[in-house]
C-alpha cells in the first residue's frame, strides 16, 4: 500500500498563465519544510500537487508541517492504487477503516479525469458505496450532509482514494508578493500582523526595538519565541534588534510629555525603514488597530505615516481586540504575548498622551532632537538574529 499527500491549490488556480510560477514557489516552500523528514517528490497536475515520500519518510509529521504552508487550500492523505477498480473495492475499506468505523453516515464522490476509464463516476459511486455498506453495516448513506465523504480520483496514471479533505492554511505562497519588515513588540498584535501579511505572500524580516536597562533580556527572548511561532508559517525570519535607549531618553528629556509616544513611533519608523531598505524590503508592517490606544487614533497614525518614505501595512487596522486574540490563539502566540515582560513601547508612557496631534506641533517638538545622529547610532548598533 502506497500513501501520498494530495495538495489542493485554491487561490493559485486563479492566476492563469502565471499559476506555474506561484506553484513553483509553493513547492520550494514545501520542500524546505520537509527537508529533514526524508526524500519527497512533488508532482503538479490538474490544480493538485502530489507529494510522495520515500519508504522512510515521516508522513504524519509531513502532514503536520504542510498544514502551515501558505498557498495550500486543503490536502488529503490518500491511497495510491493502480488503475484497477477491483483494487479500489478491495483496499478502500481497509485503508479508511478508522474513519469508517467512527462515522454513522457517508457518501462516495468520484472524480474521473481519465474519461477512458471503463466505469463512469455514478457507477464508481454505486459499486464502492455498496461494497462499503457490506463491510460496515452500521453505516447509512447521506448524500446531502454526510459525516464522511469517501473520494475516488481517477487520474491519467493512478487512482487515489481518500476521506474528508483537511483545511489548509490558505492564502498565497510566501515569497510571491515581495518582502516587508515587521515592526514587532512583545504584544499580541504585531505577531498576528506578521502572520496575516505572510499569508498574502510577503516574505518577512523583523525589527525589534530594545531599551536596556528599561527592557530586560526576558522581554527580548519573548520576541524570539513569538517570531518562532510565526516562522512556522512564514519560514526563516531575519530579526534586527535596534538599541533604542538613547533615543527614548532623548525624547523624555527634550520633548513634551504628551507627544512622547507619537514622536517615539515616528523615530521607530525612521530607523525601521533605513534597516528595511538595506534588506530589500518594500514596506513596513505594524500591528496597529484604529482607536485601540492613544497612538493609534487617525491623527496619530497620520503623523506617524508622515515620517515614512515607504508603505506601512496595517493588516489589523479594522479589527477589534477579540478578533486579534482569536488569531493569536490559532497561531499559538497568545500565551507568549501576555507574559509580563515590558517592551520599549510601554516605558516612558505619558500620563495624558495627545490623541489628536497636529503634525506641525510634532515636527516642532522633534526639532529639539539631533535626529540624524540618533538614527545613525541606532542603526549602527543593530544586532542580527536568525529565527527559524
Amino acid at each position: 500500500m502506497k500513501e501520498v499527500i494530495l495538495i489542493k491549490n485554491g487561490e493559485l488556480a486563479l492566476k492563469g498563465l502565471n499559476r506555474r510560477t506561484f506553484e513553483d514557489v509553493m513547492i520550494k516552500n514545501m520542500r524546505r519544510k520537509l527537508t529533514d523528514l526524508g526524500e519527497f517528490t512533488f508532482t503538479p497536475a490538474q490544480s493538485t500537487i502530489k507529494v510522495e515520500g520515500n519508504d522512510g519518510a515521516d508522513l504524519e509529521e509531513a502532514v503536520n508541517r504542510l498544514s502551515r504552508v501558505f498557498g495550500i487550500a486543503g490536502f488529503s492523505r490518500a491511497l495510491k492504487l493502480e488503475k484497477d477498480f477491483d483494487l479500489v473495492l478491495e483496499q478502500t475499506g481497509k485503508y479508511l477503516e478508522d474513519q469508517l468505523l467512527a462515522a454513522s453516515t457517508f457518501k462516495v464522490c468520484a472524480k474521473r479525469s481519465d474519461k477512458k476509464f471503463p466505469y463512469d463516476s455514478p457507477k464508481i459511486c454505486l459499486l464502492l458505496g455498496e461494497r462499503l455498506l457490506d463491510e460496515y453495516p452500521h453505516l447509512s448513506v447521506d448524500v446531502r450532509n454526510p459525516e464522511l465523504t469517501v473520494t475516488v480520483e481517477v487520474r491519467d496514471h493512478d487512482i487515489f482514494v481518500h476521506a474528508n479533505q483537511i483545511k489548509g492554511a490558505g492564502g498565497m505562497p510566501v515569497g510571491t508578493a515581495g518582502r516587508a519588515a515587521l515592526m514587532v513588540s512583545g504584544g499580541i498584535d504585531s505577531p498576528v500582523a506578521g502572520w496575516m501579511m505572510a499569508k498574502r505572500g510577503i516574505e518577512l524580516t523583523a525589527i525589534h526595538f530594545a531599551s536596556p536597562p528599561y527592557t530586560s533580556e526576558r522581554a527580548e527572548q519573548k520576541v524570539y519565541d513569538l517570531l518562532g511561532k510565526v516562522a512556522r508559517y512564514s519560514g526563516r525570519i531575519e530579526l534586527s534588534v535596534v538599541p533604542f535607549t538613547e533615543f527614548q531618553e532623548a525624547i523624555r528629556d527634550k520633548c513634551p510629555e504628551d507627544l512622547f509616544t507619537i514622536i517615539m513611533r515616528r523615530m521607530m519608523v525612521l530607523c525601521a525603514q533605513r534597516i528595511a531598505s538595506h534588506t530589500g524590503c518594500g514596506a513596513l508592517i505594524t500591528g496597529e488597530s484604529l482607536g485601540q490606544v492613544a497612538s493609534q487614533t487617525l491623527g496619530a497614525i497620520a503623523c506617524t505615516d508622515a515620517a515614512a518614505t515607504m508603505p506601512v501595512f496595517r493588516p489589523l487596522i479594522g479589527m477589534d481586540k477579540d478578533e486579534i486574540i482569536s488569531i493569536s490563539r490559532k497561531i499559538d502566540t497568545f500565551e507568549i504575548s501576555i507574559l509580563p515582560f515590558e517592551d520599549c513601547c510601554t516605558v516612558f508612557t505619558p500620563r495624558h498622551p495627545r490623541t489628536r496631534p497636529k503634525l506641525p506641533d510634532v515636527i516642532a517638538a522633534e526639532s529639539a532632537l539631533d535626529v540624524d545622529a540618533l538614527v545613525e547610532r541606532a542603526v549602527a548598533g543593530v544586532r542580527k538574529i536568525i529565527i527559524n
